[in-house]
């Protein structure tokens, strides 16, 4: 059975949007972390705002890691019948081919950024894995990860400085995501 892991870069108050105005003067040194989460993993499930981003940088890029991406498969949230870049779409049901993506055997499914695709896989229980870059960084508005009103607990497998003030914080999800009443 097949694991979901997700990684997202984050402020501290959990904004995940406009990332490259907010994380401009941090240098994390995440770059063997980034490395070694890529090359665990057997494929990228990726929401259509991350993949359309990814597809348009990602093909005429160089290097190892590159490479790597390029070469993985990649599933996408969206109804597109056809897609470029070694993708397939999921389809309508989001959920249902996650599922399905899941039972299948292999290796780690991996999610990059992709905020609202990560919120709906929480809310239906199918993130086995919570990678949290936080940045010291307060934003005070923006698209934040978990929403108002929604409640998830976590239990915290490890913590890491990055440094430059970032932490990975690493959880896996004690339950499904929902929504307080």
């Amino acid at each position: 059975m097949r694991r979901v892991i997700v990684t997202e870069f984050l402020t501290l108050d959990g904004v995940y949007e406009e990332i490259s105005p907010w994380r401009a003067g941090f240098t994390p040194d995440d770059g063997p972390f980034k490395r070694d989460e890529l090359f665990g993993s057997e494929a990228l499930l990726l929401g259509r705002v991350t993949y359309d981003g990814f597809a348009a940088y990602w093909p005429t890029a160089t290097g190892t890691f590159a490479e790597r991406m390029n070469s993985l498969p990649k599933y996408v949230a969206t109804s597109r019948s056809a897609l470029e870049w070694n993708a397939t779409p999921l389809g309508a049901d989001v959920i249902g081919a996650v599922h399905g993506l899941k039972r299948q055997e292999g290796g780690t499914l991996l999610v990059y950024g992709s905020g609202t695709l990560v919120q709906t896989l929480l809310r239906h229980g199918l993130v086995d894995e919570l990678r949290l870059m936080i940045f010291p960084v307060v934003l005070g508005q923006g698209k934040r990860l978990f929403a108002d009103g929604d409640m998830l607990r976590l239990t915290l497998r490890e913590s890491r400085d990055l440094g430059s003030g970032v932490l990975l914080l690493t959880y896996t999800p004690a339950g499904d995501l929902q929504a307080r009443a």
